[in-house]
């Protein structure tokens, strides 16, 4: 048993937190309001699915409002994961950074940066009904691609995403709706299951 766990402690990242899930998902949520209550003025501002104003609004405003607070809900998970997962760390006696962390953050940060750079695409390209089922997809794949190196549950996670992301091709009049339930539902609750689990 105690080989094992020293086995597990050397090729799993274990100082990711639930409480970083929990964060992210209410940092998503709180996005998505922001979104709907002050850019797009809780619907009144009304917008085809290519997100073109259909009334007095300015259809870049709305992209560009959009744009900005998905970057900044992005920076500020980041950051929220970094912090609790550091907090972890030092109360279990564990390294934050090792060779495991850089595993990680590669097999993690390489399918989010090309589904980063795929979604500017789209939108540059004029079709930003697909972003919402892009960004899900993407940021799944990054889940279950840096999955193998820390809890199986982000495996699932990211499967959850992926699924999502799909449907969202599917309806792509629900995109925020998606991304509530992708980038905050999901994450809270597996961010709350893992906390159970591995943290308390």
């Amino acid at each position: 048993m105690a080989i094992r766990n020293m086995m597990e402690r050397s090729s799993k990242y274990l100082s990711l937190s639930g409480l970083s899930g929990i964060f992210a998902g209410c940092c998503a949520i709180a996005g998505v309001a922001i979104a709907y209550f002050f850019i797009l003025d809780a619907g009144s501002i009304e917008y085809d699915e290519y997100m073109r104003s259909l009334g007095n609004a300015s259809t870049l405003s709305i992209r560009i409002g959009l744009l900005i607070t998905a970057v900044a809900v992005l920076i500020v998970a980041f950051c929220g994961a970094i912090f609790f997962s550091v907090r972890k760390a030092k109360r279990k006696k564990l390294q934050f950074w090792n060779k495991t962390t850089k595993q990680l953050i590669t097999h993690l940060f390489i399918p989010l940066i090309a589904g980063g750079l795929f979604s500017l695409i789209l939108i540059y390209q004029n079709n930003i009904h697909l972003v919402a089922s892009t960004t899900l997809i993407f940021y799944g794949l990054a889940l279950v691609n840096a999955g193998k190196f820390t809890f199986g549950e982000i495996h699932y996670l990211g499967l959850s995403e992926i699924a999502l992301g799909l449907l969202a091709g599917l309806f792509m009049n629900f995109g925020m709706l998606f991304w509530t339930l992708g980038f905050g539902v999901l994450h809270i609750v597996y961010g709350f299951a893992m906390y159970l689990k591995y943290d308390k």
